[in-house]
C-alpha cells in the first residue's frame, strides 16, 4: 500500500536528517538540507502540476525533478509526495536523464488506484514533492515540498438544449449536472453550489462566448433559459476548484426554424 499515514513520512524524513547530516546541522536546517552546491530547480507532476482521479480506472503519476550541481547529477532517491488528510504516496527509483553537464531531470512514477487505495475525498487539494538528489562530488540536495500540484477529485458536465428545433425567439431550456467523483463510494457525485457557465456558439462561429452564469443545485443540476436566435451550440463551462478540476461539457447543438 503507497498510502500511509503521515507519522511515517515525518518520521522518515527527521530519519534521512539525521543520517546525512551532522545533528547541529540537521536541527537548524529542518525542512532543506544542503551538502555543496547542489539545487532543486523545477518539479513537474503529470505535465501540468494537476492529478484528476476518477473512480475506477487506475493513474500512473510521473514526477520529475530537475537539478544541478556542478559536478553534474548522480542519482536521486524515492520522491515522497504528501497531502490533506494523511494522504501520502511514494515513487518507484527514479531514473535521471542528463540535460547538460551540471543539469539532470530525474523521473519516477507512482500507480493509484481507487478501487485499491481507499482515498478519501478529504485529499483532494494541494500535495506537495519531497525529493533528495545526488551529485556526482557526493553533494546532496533534500528539500522538503520542494514542488506541489493539485490532487484532485474527477469531473463531469452534461448539457441539453431544447425543445428541438425551436422557433426563432422562442425560449430555450437549457439543463444538465455537475458531478465529480466521490472517492470513498467510487462513484460520481452531484457538486453542489458551483459557479457553471452557460456558453454559446453560433453554427459558423470559432469559439464559444459566455451568456450566463448558474449555480448548481443541492444535487449538482443546472437549469437555465435563454432565447433562441440561431442555430448554434450550447455548453455548460466549469472553470474548477483546488480539489476538482475544470471541465467543459461537450456543446449540445440546437436547429433554430
Amino acid at each position: 500500500m503507497r498510502i500511509r499515514s503521515v507519522a511515517t513520512a515525518v518520521t522518515g524524513a527527521v530519519a534521512l536528517s539525521a543520517l546525512v547530516v551532522p545533528a547541529a546541522q540537521a536541527a537548524s536546517t529542518p525542512k532543506d538540507v544542503v551538502l555543496g552546491d547542489t539545487t532543486i530547480t523545477k518539479v513537474v507532476v503529470d505535465g501540468d502540476n494537476k492529478v484528476s482521479i476518477g473512480t475506477s480506472a487506475a493513474k500512473t503519476i510521473k514526477v520529475s525533478v530537475t537539478a544541478k550541481d556542478d559536478s553534474g547529477i548522480a542519482s536521486a532517491e524515492t520522491f515522497s509526495l504528501s497531502g490533506p488528510d494523511y494522504g501520502y504516496l511514494t515513487t518507484g527509483k527514479p531514473t535521471c536523464a542528463k540535460v547538460s553537464s551540471t543539469t539532470s531531470t530525474c523521473s519516477a512514477t507512482v500507480k493509484v488506484a481507487p478501487k485499491v487505495d481507499y482515498l478519501s475525498n478529504a485529499e483532494a487539494g494541494t500535495w506537495y514533492v519531497d525529493a533528495m538528489i545526488n551529485a556526482n562530488d557526493e553533494d546532496f540536495v533534500w528539500e522538503e515540498k520542494a514542488g506541489s500540484f493539485k490532487f484532485q477529485r474527477a469531473s463531469q458536465l452534461t448539457v441539453n438544449a431544447s425543445p428541438e428545433p425551436v422557433q426563432k425567439g422562442k425560449t430555450v431550456t437549457v439543463t444538465g449536472k455537475l458531478s465529480r467523483a466521490n472517492w470513498e463510494t467510487l462513484k460520481y457525485a452531484g457538486y453542489s453550489g458551483q459557479s457553471v457557465k452557460l456558453q454559446y456558439r453560433k453554427k459558423s462561429a470559432g469559439s464559444y462566448t459566455t451568456v450566463k452564469t448558474v449555480k448548481s443545485s443541492s444535487t449538482g443540476a443546472l437549469k437555465t433559459t435563454v432565447k433562441a436566435t440561431a442555430d448554434g451550440y450550447y455548453r455548460f463551462a466549469f472553470a474548477g476548484t483546488s480539489t476538482t478540476p475544470a471541465v467543459n461539457a461537450t456543446g449540445d447543438y440546437l436547429d433554430v426554424k
